[in-house]
């Protein structure tokens, strides 16, 4: 495998014209929880391995327990055996990994805390690791204003200034347009807003990067992708897991607001945006926050027709007995929060006029996969469908985001022998089979471009807004209404029959991903 130096372009690589990296300091605000122990640390110590970190750097976590550099060196070893990608742990490379690694006690509304953290900093001697901070606030969003402000007050974070300060923030952004517009307020009092790298992990995802590379360097597709070519576009996030342990947060979440506003309106904002007019994240991103704008708006009555929702009750996934979820921990007994969500979109632009987009995500459905499907206009039926019927089907590419990542070309084949009979065949490209099994980890590229200062694969505030302002419509639709018996649907199965009713009103069905591609 070649190693991406970041001080020289890499022709294979999108945006390949980078910054060079700086020493600096990643701060980890959280640094007692989940999210650092399985995502951040291992990714930090795989950019390390791999030399894609800058030569002079530092970690220090900023969190409220008790401990020392040593203490939280050995937590982190433990964490790391469990859930590096790479195993065993090379012992030298994590030896001169954790010198570089150091813990800061301290609560986030005590001042004195941010003044130790500022003389930690401070210690490091070289002065690019005191200016030089990437904020990562691995905390709940409603301590994020608190940190801001006392990082500010504390001369750790400037909007002008010596060297570099950047925030880097988790999602949920707000549960609604209102609080993110709150949250947004927050972020930029002591921050410009080209300061703050709002964290998607869905875009770290190599597939989901490629799909620009796929549409706008490939000529044979890129002159497909409009309404003249295309019949119209599912995408597909389905989870086998069910809500288990998360009744607390999906009671006040639910799917919409846990998927949809996020996830799979990023992925649908890359597969129909305009070419950006170059790579820069700001062109990038404009495109994105065109598309989204370009979403035709859902009133109520729209939502009553082209929205589904859906609830799972019992059932088997793999074989596995389910519960309902209404009878997960800390879920309603009546609770009427969606589980499942299917919704058909138009976007009112001129490439994508009249063309159905529809969306799908549920939890305990029989896999865990998510794909685009581009179903492309059938042919006239003049020639063969007569001899051929229903096995001459139209045209279809699918990009398989995760997980056996590739795009497979579904056209139609001659069976052979003497009489004229078709049978769907498929080209397929597996990133495994082309490219080898390693792939980086999503965090471990949206760290990278955090501490380079590329924001191309991080949401921009009206971006977010703008994904709410759908969400909220659909709630809207929704207000007071409880769940039908057709969209409640059995644990294991692919949702309820209401979302099968949504796309049979244009004589369209849902492609079902395949377990093995």
């Amino acid at each position: 495998m070649n190693v991406l130096n970041l001080s020289e372009p890499s022709h294979g690589d999108i945006g390949a014209e980078r910054k060079l990296l700086t020493p600096c300091t990643i701060v980890i605000f959280g640094a007692s929880g989940d999210l650092t122990a399985r995502k951040l640390i291992p990714a930090l110590y795989h950019l390390f391995k791999d030399k894609q970190m800058p030569q002079d750097f530092r970690v220090v976590g900023f969190a409220r327990r008790e401990k020392t550099d040593d203490s939280w060196r050995k937590e982190l070893r433990a964490d790391l055996d469990e859930f590096s990608r790479t195993k065993p742990v090379d012992d030298k490379i994590w030896a001169d990994f954790a010198g570089k690694i150091h813990y800061c006690q301290g609560d986030l509304t005590d001042t004195a805390a941010y003044h130790k953290l500022e003389n930690l900093l401070t210690s490091f001697g070289h002065a690019s690791l005191r200016e030089n901070l990437l904020f990562y606030l691995a905390i709940s969003p409603s301590q994020f204003g608190t940190v801001v402000e006392q990082v500010h007050h504390t001369g750790l974070l400037n909007k002008e200034g010596a060297g570099w300060q950047r925030i880097v923030v988790e999602k949920p952004f707000g549960h609604d347009l209102a609080s993110a517009q709150a949250l947004n307020r927050e972020l930029t009092r002591f921050a410009h807003e080209q300061q703050v790298f709002r964290i998607d992990h869905y875009l770290g995802k190599e597939t989901v990067q490629n799909i620009l590379m796929f549409r706008f360097s490939n000529s044979i597709f890129e002159q497909l992708w409009n309404r003249n070519s295309v019949d119209h576009v599912q995408i597909t996030v389905s989870e086998k897991i069910g809500v288990g342990a998360r009744g607390g947060y999906y009671e006040e979440a639910g799917a919409l607001r846990d998927m949809v506003q996020n996830h799979i309106l990023q992925v649908l904002s890359l597969i129909a945006m305009e070419p950006p007019v170059s790579l820069e994240a700001e062109a990038v991103r404009d495109e994105k926050v065109k598309l989204l704008k370009s979403i035709r708006e859902l009133t109520p009555e729209d939502v009553a027709r082209q929205v589904v929702r859906g609830q799972y009750f019992a059932g088997q996934v793999g074989g596995e007995a389910r519960p309902g979820y209404r009878q997960e921990p800390k879920v309603k007994p009546d609770s009427n929060v969606e589980t499942f969500v299917a919704l058909k979109l138009f976007i009112d632009n001129w490439r994508w006029s009249g063309v159905p987009f529809y969306l799908r995500t549920g939890k305990n459905l029989p896999l865990s996969a998510s794909e685009v499907r581009i179903q492309f206009r059938p042919t006239p039926n003049v020639l063969f469908a007569a001899k051929c019927g229903k096995s001459l089907g139209a045209n279809a590419l699918t990009l398989r985001l995760q997980p056996n990542e590739g795009i497979s070309l579904r056209f139609n084949g001659k069976v052979p022998g003497s009489t004229i009979s078709a049978r769907p065949v498929r080209m397929h490209f597996s990133y495994d089979s082309e490219f080898g099994a390693y792939t980086p980890e999503a965090y471990e590229r949206l760290l990278l471009e955090a501490i380079v200062g590329d924001a191309t694969l991080f949401i921009r505030r009206d971006e977010v807004e703008t994904a709410w302002q759908i969400a909220d419509s659909i709630r809207n639709g929704w207000d007071g209404k409880p769940l039908t018996n057709r969209e409640f649907y059995s644990a294991g199965t692919w949702g309820p029959i209401a979302a099968d009713d949504l796309l049979a009103q244009a004589g369209h069905e849902w492609h079902e991903p395949a377990v093995i591609r």
